[in-house]
């Protein structure tokens, strides 16, 4: 899987993640999923984590609500979710494999690592007979 986000999403997700250390940050992506195979982020959404923990995050159920309502009403579908790690890398902890539940949708990490070079990757985490398979997406970021 393939997908796109304009690199001022990736900045705003950024401040808001560095606005939220040391707990995590986290929200929604929605936009477009055409058959070629090429997701199109449109949009990110900035929501409450409710755990108030750098080790995991609750979306706030209202502000996620408000979210969906706002992605059906402007012609997009739900891509996944997002959320930063404000002291490790960018992948999945065992809590983030454990907790995916759904095998389309697409896991973004944004780790603050090193404040000065934030890292953001895309992730797939389908259910298996013997467990999950993890498998990290092309994620192409657009100038604009």
């Amino acid at each position: 899987m393939r997908i796109t986000i304009k690199r001022s999403d990736v900045d705003e997700m950024i401040r808001h993640a560095l606005s939220e250390r040391p707990d995590e940050a986290c929200g929604l992506i929605a936009g477009r999923d055409p058959e070629d195979g090429t997701r199109v982020i449109e949009k990110v959404y900035l929501l409450t984590n409710t755990d108030h923990t750098n080790e995991h995050f609750s979306i706030d159920p209202k502000e996620q609500l408000k979210a969906v309502k706002d992605m059906r009403a402007n012609g997009m579908v739900p891509l996944g979710n997002w959320h930063s790690h404000p002291e490790t890398p960018s992948r999945p902890s065992e809590e983030d494999i454990r907790l995916a539940n759904d095998s389309r949708a697409s896991y973004l990490i944004l780790s603050l690592e090193n404040e000065d070079a934030p890292v953001l990757n895309a992730f797939c985490i389908e259910k298996k007979e013997d467990g999950k398979n993890v498998r990290k997406e092309e994620l192409i970021v657009l100038e604009g």
